[in-house]
């Protein structure tokens, strides 16, 4: 399989979880029904619950026994396709973690990612009105690293902050990713300046595919996406882009760019790891 048809819902999130889990799964049958050859749905981080310090432990669930995941797995046993279903708040132990479940084709459980790098951000403004937001006061940081196949194909998996942290990128890489996936509900704030940049940046640094799903834009909530969700090929181009609000992608990528980027510009074995190894010994 070189070939892979993936969807992007970058869907709207309320208070309503059944409602926003209704969404999620009505979606992505109407696209499966509309497009046959569909493989892999992708969901959006926070997709079933608001995203914010003060919902964490009120939507919070138990994986993969909650209601969400049983949805999820039902879903994915029907229709017979992959779901990597964004975000949810996961309760274990009595901890909380922003959490990606990665769902087979036969409805079985194949990946669960807790976000490593905790969003942190306390951006100054020069008139007042300064944005501060810490994941850290609520939730625990994953320790993990979460690598799935996807038909024949190893795909790494982060979730929103993580995309920022270059060695995670470069690890999954070197474990033989050819595809990063991020749910990512990023706020406004920061879209425009990094969004697409660090997309392009994972993409050129490690020659594979980058994918974020981001909820749609709601202004009128308390932590604003930026929406925008994207396809950035190995050549770190832009290959599909999703406007602000509710909006569906569907999209075919060839693998087969992966290996014919590596080949013509070989940056991973021209990699001087003798160097850098007597850099980071010296300093």
């Amino acid at each position: 399989m070189t070939n892979l048809t993936l969807a992007l819902l970058q869907l709207p999130v309320g208070a309503d979880v059944s409602l926003n889990v209704r969404r999620a799964v009505e979606g992505i049958t109407q696209l499966k029904a509309e497009n046959p050859e569909l493989q892999l749905a992708i969901l959006p981080e926070s997709f079933n619950a608001p995203y914010g310090v003060e919902y964490f432990a009120k939507y919070a669930e138990s994986i993969p026994d909650g209601a969400t995941c049983r949805a999820l797995s039902r879903l994915a046993l029907q229709l017979g396709l992959y779901i990597i279903g964004g975000s949810i708040v996961e309760r274990d132990a009595g901890k909380l973690y922003n959490t990606c479940t990665v769902w087979a084709p036969n409805g079985s459980l194949i990946g669960k990612h807790r976000k490593i790098h905790l969003f942190t951000m306390n951006i100054e403004a020069a008139h007042g009105g300064g944005v501060q937001f810490d994941e850290g006061a609520a939730l625990t940081a994953g320790s993990e690293l979460t690598v799935v196949k996807i038909g024949q194909h190893k795909v790494g998996i982060g979730i929103c902050h993580d995309k920022r942290f270059e060695e995670l990128a470069r690890i999954y890489r070197n474990l033989g990713c050819s595809m990063l996936v991020y749910p990512s509900a990023f706020c406004i704030c920061q879209g425009p300046m990094h969004w697409e940049l660090l997309q392009r940046a994972r993409a050129t640094d490690n020659q594979l595919f980058v994918v974020t799903c981001s909820p749609a834009r709601d202004n009128m909530s308390g932590y604003v996406a930026y929406g925008h969700s994207m396809i950035v090929d190995p050549w770190a181009r832009v290959q599909r882009e999703a406007g602000e609000g509710c909006e569906f992608i569907v999209e075919q990528i060839d693998f087969d760019m992966v290996e014919q980027v590596r080949r013509q510009i070989p940056i991973h074995q021209q990699r001087r790891t003798d160097v850098y190894a007597k850099a980071r010994a010296d300093s």
